[in-house]
């Protein structure tokens, strides 16, 4: 594994539900070559955690940011042991 694979863990906060935030999620990492997984939560918040190097993982938040529906009012991060064995980044079941 690349020694420069980091893992981090999101939850974020705002208009983050029905606007789009998971697949758009999805095409950032898939362009920025990032793996984990994206999720609706019963709050109305989402959680996400992504791996890959911190300019990438920086490049997919960013893109979410700047996504003209979504708004992020708070975004709590963490960091986590890298996966080896994650292959891709994908939109697990809501809830």
């Amino acid at each position: 594994m690349n020694t420069n694979i980091i893992r981090k863990h999101f939850f974020f906060k705002g208009r983050v539900q029905g606007v789009g935030f998971r697949y758009r999620a999805q095409n950032a990492a898939s362009l920025y070559s990032v793996t984990g997984w994206v999720k609706n939560l019963y709050d109305g918040s989402v959680e996400m955690e992504a791996q890959g190097t911190e300019e990438d993982i920086d490049k997919v938040v960013q893109t979410l940011q700047d996504s003209r529906y979504i708004v992020i009012n708070d975004m709590y991060v963490a960091d986590r042991q890298p996966d080896p064995h994650e292959t891709s980044f994908r939109i697990k079941d809501e809830y």
